[in-house]
């Protein structure tokens, strides 16, 4: 779906709500959800270091998986929004947490990335193996984690359970080489420096435990994702540099092996997002995918317009997986 091309369900803000900044930022200062799990559990990893999940279970038959943003973790208000609007549909939720974002550092020297498609599998996985068992089994995705998701998808392709029907994910950066340069111009200068402030007491707690792995010269220096990444991400993960870990990990490349119903949702005014993020082309070749590109919303914002006491892009989200069956 182009801009050109915009469906009935489209996002419609009130006027005062048309920025895209003020789209971003008003979830995080002013939405406030109190909701525990049902249960929380630690995911012993092959590698021995583990995931942490949250467990929303009201004997129900489906399960939504979620994936959060980078640096975000699974008690986001913008993760548990989606987890109110699930139960309410019918469905049990998995939210889990990337490695050293549930408030314990992780074990290994490696943090998480834009392609940790392993630890998603091994959530998977371990809901698969849930009993009862489930009978169908949807993704859920935001930011990084929608990017994590379709990466997953197109890398399983047809070998994917059949209990997977599909996956909705929002605000997606398909093309982190063009993400990384939008967030370095200097309007966008204040989620970047939130960023690297989070990114540098992650480091600062790793070089503790790793000194020799983890060094900490230039840390205070850097101001950018193309730094960051050289100096920590890359080697720590196995790629030669910044760009080829964007050029491995962006979700564009693998669109063309998903082979279940997805819904991107990607506002047209998302200050996170490069055009290489809007994956028309690409969408145009894989009929299972629905690209939609609101002309509001910000990054993860979609605020102004709720439905049935639900964001929009909650809504939006149940609407798609309500087709799934």
């Amino acid at each position: 779906m182009t801009q050109k091309n915009r469906s009935n369900e489209q996002f419609q803000p009130p006027v005062w709500l048309r920025n895209p900044h003020l789209q971003t930022v008003w979830p995080t200062l002013f939405r406030r959800i109190d909701f525990v799990p049902d249960a929380t559990e630690r995911l012993e990893t092959p590698d021995n270091d583990f995931l942490d999940l949250d467990w929303y279970q009201r004997g129900n038959g489906r399960l939504l998986v979620l994936s959060h943003g980078l640096e975000g973790y699974s008690r986001r208000p913008y993760m548990l929004g989606m987890v109110q609007a699930a139960l309410a549909c019918g469905w049990d939720v998995l939210a889990w947490n990337f490695r050293s974002c549930s408030g314990e550092m992780n074990r290994q020297p490696c943090f998480y990335h834009s392609g940790s498609s392993d630890d998603l599998s091994l959530v998977v996985e371990r809901a698969l193996a849930e009993s009862p068992a489930y009978d169908s089994i949807a993704l859920g995705g935001f930011s990084m984690g929608g990017n994590v998701t379709l990466v997953y998808l197109g890398e399983r392709g047809a070998s994917l359970d059949p209990r997977i029907r599909g996956a909705a994910v929002f605000s997606v950066p398909c093309d982190l080489a063009g993400s990384a340069r939008e967030l370095a111009k200097p309007a966008n200068r204040f989620y970047m420096s939130r960023f690297m402030d989070e990114l540098r007491v992650k480091v600062r707690a790793k070089h503790e435990l790793y000194p020799d792995l983890i060094p900490l010269e230039g840390l205070d220096r850097m101001k950018t994702f193309a730094e960051y990444d050289d100096q920590y991400t890359a080697p720590l993960h196995g790629f030669r540099d910044a760009e080829d870990y964007w050029y491995r990990c962006s979700s564009t490349r693998f669109l063309g092996g998903v082979r279940v119903p997805a819904l991107i949702v990607n506002a047209a005014d998302d200050p996170f997002l490069s055009p290489g993020s809007y994956p028309h082309a690409e969408v145009m070749e894989n009929h299972r995918i629905r690209l939609e590109v609101p002309r509001y919303g910000g990054h993860v914002g979609f605020v102004g317009d709720e439905r049935n006491g639900q964001y929009w892009s909650e809504w939006r989200a149940m609407r798609f997986l309500e087709s799934l069956d």
